[in-house]
């Protein structure tokens, strides 16, 4: 018996054929939508009085804006999630009886809600407790271990394809053994870090959020019309279009002007999310190419990122309130009290143009703007408002999008065997 029913119909003479669980997910990520469209209103004036709240400092007015909302759209996904378990699962309580029960697809399943679950309840931790940057490392790690672990017990595959230059030394693949399961782990750390650290003005971690999401569940809906792996990328889109739903519903509060702030709930939730899909979808490198800007991002401010050079706890750009406009914001240290890396580090940016540096009169206190693509964006194009950067930042992201395609279609052919 099938794991997926199909529900198949004629459009201009040709058969479409859906798996009628994918048309139940579409029903629900529109109801999380909606649900989302309703509770997030209602709830702002709950976490205003509660103290969850930020000021807006991109604003002139300085408005209090409700913080954490990202565990509201957390818990609509998770339960909209927990709504469609029965859905391809008990399909047929005769199955269960005959023992054609799909536990291990199911095991996968109740895994990614897990972890996704431990995102969310240690994001609002963060919110709330404001944890330290090293405990946003290990923790994503620990919350991964579900994850980890129905990998082994349903695939264990540690076996990657190489390319086709070096197969004459090397072989057409290669047994990594432990060292996927640590590539895997790191994923997840690095995709809730990753559009945590790619933040500051309204709307930019929800719509780089959806621009991703979009693009994974594109990636899906191709894989399947070719015939390659269809439970497994029937899987991710379960997960996804949920996502989606719920997230379009907070989009719509957190879009400029934000009437709402995501928190780092919400960064932590996406993350965990890709990570899960990649895992468990076997297209874990696809999604890395979904989050070349983050990457960028990500290398550009490794010297802050990892104390090279002086990094002040907040990043974002600086606005001026005379002019509505955002400028970059600065940091300053002084050259000589650099360790070796940090020095060197300056000395290569500075070449590279990457950043634009004044020295004081005594020519070794240094003033720089701070190493994030928010700030470099600023340096490009000079001072700029704020729904104008975020335009631009949105539309970078889409280009990323359509050349990480480009690599993994039409370039994939030069690089491996592909049908």
């Amino acid at each position: 018996m099938p794991l997926f029913h199909r529900f198949e119909f004629d459009v201009l003479g040709h058969t479409v054929s859906l798996p009628v669980p994918l048309l139940v997910n579409v029903a629900i990520s529109f109801g999380a939508y909606y649900a989302g469209r309703s509770l997030i209103p209602k709830m702002k004036p709950m976490f205003i009085n509660a103290n969850l709240y930020g000021i807006d400092m991109n604003k002139t007015s300085k408005p209090k804006i409700p913080e954490a909302f990202g565990v509201v759209t957390g818990c609509i996904f998770l339960v909209s999630l927990f709504l469609f378990i029965p859905v391809p699962f008990l399909r047929n309580f005769s199955a269960t009886i005959q023992g054609d029960f799909p536990h291990d697809k199911f095991v996968e399943f109740i895994a990614a809600m897990l972890s996704i679950c431990c995102m969310i309840l240690l994001g609002f931790a963060d919110d709330v407790l404001n944890l330290r940057w090293r405990d946003k490392l290990y923790l994503p790690t620990v919350a991964s271990l579900p994850l980890l672990m129905v990998y082994y017990t349903n695939f264990n595959s540690t076996t990657v394809i190489l390319p086709k230059m070096v197969r004459p030394l090397l072989g057409h693949s290669l047994d990594i053994g432990a060292l996927y399961y640590v590539f895997m782990g790191m994923l997840a750390v690095f995709c809730t870090n990753a559009i945590n650290i790619l933040a500051g003005i309204n709307g930019l971690e929800v719509c780089q959020s959806l621009i991703i999401a979009g693009s994974i569940v594109l990636f899906n809906v191709l894989e399947i019309l070719h015939g390659n792996h269809s439970e497994a990328h029937e899987f991710s889109l379960y997960i996804m279009l949920p996502y989606i739903g719920a997230t379009l519903a907070l989009w719509r509060y957190n879009r400029y002007p934000s009437q709402v702030f995501v928190g780092d709930t919400f960064n932590y939730l996406s993350g965990m999310t890709f990570a899960v899909v990649g895992i468990l979808g076997h297209f874990s490198k696809t999604v890395l190419l979904f989050f070349i800007p983050q990457v960028l991002n990500f290398l550009y401010s490794v010297p802050q990122l990892f104390r090279f050079i002086p990094c002040p706890r907040h990043r974002m750009p600086k606005h001026d309130p005379a002019t509505d406009l955002l400028h970059i914001s600065r940091t300053q240290f002084r050259v000589d009290e650099l360790n070796p890396l940090g020095r060197l580090c300056y000395q290569v940016f500075r070449h590279l143009r990457l950043i634009r540096c004044e020295l004081d009169a005594d020519g070794k206190t240094v003033t720089c703007n701070n190493f994030t693509i928010i700030n470099f964006c600023i340096l490009l194009t000079g001072p700029i408002r704020e729904d104008r950067l975020n335009r631009l930042l949105v539309v970078f992201q889409l280009l990323c999008v359509a050349f990480a395609f480009t690599i993994r279609y039409p370039l994939a052919h030069y690089f491996y065997d592909t049908n």
